[in-house]
């Protein structure tokens, strides 16, 4: 059994630096937490007063309600796409 290549990425998220371990390349976890950086900013911005817990929490909430909403649009392509196959054959 072959085990996955681990790198190391260190990057900044919101002012704090953070090790990252994983299989995916240092572009893709570079990019991953600059999407966090910019929504944390961007949840700041909107509400100063929040402490890094809570802005932690509701950045965490967001990125969720965005991944699902997108999910459910892959889903319904994916019936779309498969109806019009149907409909073809």
């Amino acid at each position: 059994m072959s085990q996955t290549q681990k790198t190391k990425t260190t990057v900044d998220i919101y002012g704090q630096q953070y090790s990252i371990i994983g299989s995916e390349s240092t572009s893709h976890i570079r990019l991953v937490a600059s999407i966090v950086d910019d929504k944390m900013r961007e949840i700041s911005s909107k509400n100063p007063s929040l402490d890094i817990n809570k802005l932690a929490v509701l950045t965490a909430v967001n990125i969720v309600h965005e991944h699902l909403k997108l999910k459910e649009e892959y889903e319904e392509l994916e019936k779309q796409l498969e109806q019009a196959k149907n409909e073809k054959d």
